[in-house]
């Protein structure tokens, strides 16, 4: 396998995770809850998936409300104002808008006037390609802090009627802000990798699809047997790939955070891996299958549970739609410089946050005073004046 170029890491700085929070709705839908709706059971879902809940948005949430409220949560673990942001990456399968993006929502929300915002798509893999793109940016030199969020509301895109999907996913975000550091550690490693061979396994169609007689069509499709074999194929095959490029063995592996697809899945992968499976963080029972945003709600639980620790090395690795896969290996640690953080920062933040609403209030403000003066300039209403005298003349 060849090694990046040395260009890599030329700058000699390092990608730290410095911040991380999640969100996710407080509705939850059990799989009774789901055994009303299709033909299903409690146990039925249990014994294939792992799953036994997940959390469903109400019609106030959506992408951008969860992302944004992650966002806020990864800020104030960073001890960083949004005013620092120079980047923000939105990985999510399930965008508020096709354009314009949902991390330029999330940006005005914030008040991250000096940061560049975009969405990126890669399914369920989109949290770990994310975190390679803000890798690079930071080691280019071009970005010093970058907010990486995988946010989802795949509710939205759900055939309820189809029970071979809909028991599986939820909805949720979940964030982490990137820092660039001297230290040694943050991110080592990555493996990108996509066939689009399998680009019909597992879909969202846009509303340009049709089906067959005609009507438009943008609920998921997935093969779910198709996945589950692509997943058990690929995964363990690029976890060994990213901790080899990292120059680590599995032994030096402290926690494996995968997406959160199907507890099955997991199993194989430590089977194939020889691996126990208490090195793999698992919270799918409880949120199934939330796509970009799993991997980084996943991270947050492990932190929460006292499972990461100054110094631990993390494998993260996705799968899905693409077909895509990508895995990350990174020594955990919060840079010295970051760790001596001003007091005052989280009032300014507070602060902050005010101004973006009302400057958001004042943009939308002015635009309609312009719009009116467009309508009702002297200007205007003279030559329409003049228009209607000439009109009258010719008659």
């Amino acid at each position: 396998m060849p090694k990046r170029p040395s260009a890599w890491r030329s700058t000699g700085l390092s990608a730290h995770i410095v911040g991380w929070g999640m969100a996710v709705p407080s509705g939850v839908m059990t799989n009774d809850d789901l055994a009303a709706l299709v033909e299903t059971s409690d146990e039925w879902i249990r014994d294939r998936t792992g799953i036994r809940e997940r959390r469903i948005a109400n019609e106030s949430e959506s992408t951008a409300t969860l992302a944004h409220k992650a966002a806020l949560a990864a800020l104030e673990v960073a001890n960083m104002l949004a005013s620092e942001l120079d980047l923000i990456i939105v990985a999510t399968s399930t965008p508020e808008h096709v354009f314009p993006s949902t991390a330029s929502l999330v940006q005005d929300w914030l008040g991250a006037t000096r940061a560049g915002a975009f969405d990126l798509s890669a399914a369920c893999s989109g949290f770990v390609y994310a975190l390679d793109v803000a890798t690079q940016a930071i080691r280019s030199g071009s970005a010093q802090n970058v907010l990486v969020i995988g946010a989802e509301t795949m509710s939205r895109v759900l055939d309820w009627q189809d029970r071979g999907t809909c028991i599986l996913f939820g909805d949720g975000a979940g964030a982490v802000v990137l820092s660039a550091g001297e230290d040694e550690g943050g991110v080592l490693s990555s493996v990108l990798r996509s066939d689009g061979a399998g680009c019909d396994v597992l879909l969202i169609p846009t509303h340009n699809v049709r089906d067959a007689q005609g009507h438009r069509i943008n609920r998921m499709y997935m093969a779910g047997s198709e996945v589950f074999k692509f997943a058990t194929r690929v995964v363990d095959e690029s976890i060994r790939q990213a901790v080899e490029e990292a120059g680590l063995t599995l032994d030096d592996v402290s926690l494996i955070v995968p997406h959160q697809a199907n507890q099955r899945i997991i199993a194989s992968v430590a089977k194939k891996l020889r691996l126990d499976e208490s090195r793999f963080m698992s919270n799918v029972d409880k949120y199934g299958n939330t796509s970009a945003a799993s991997i980084p709600i996943a991270l947050c639980e492990a932190i929460e549970q006292g499972r990461v620790k100054e110094g631990d090395h993390l494998v993260m690795v996705g799968f899905g739609g693409g077909l895509a896969w990508a895995a990350l290996v990174l020594r955990w640690g919060i840079p010295a410089r970051l760790k001596q953080a001003p007091t005052l920062v989280k009032q300014r933040r507070v602060l902050e946050y005010t101004l973006a609403r009302w400057r958001a209030r004042l943009v939308r403000w002015q635009r309609g005073l312009r719009q009116l003066w467009r309508r009702f300039s002297p200007g205007r209403l003279w030559r329409q004046w003049r228009a209607r005298q000439r009109s009258d003349k010719n008659r």
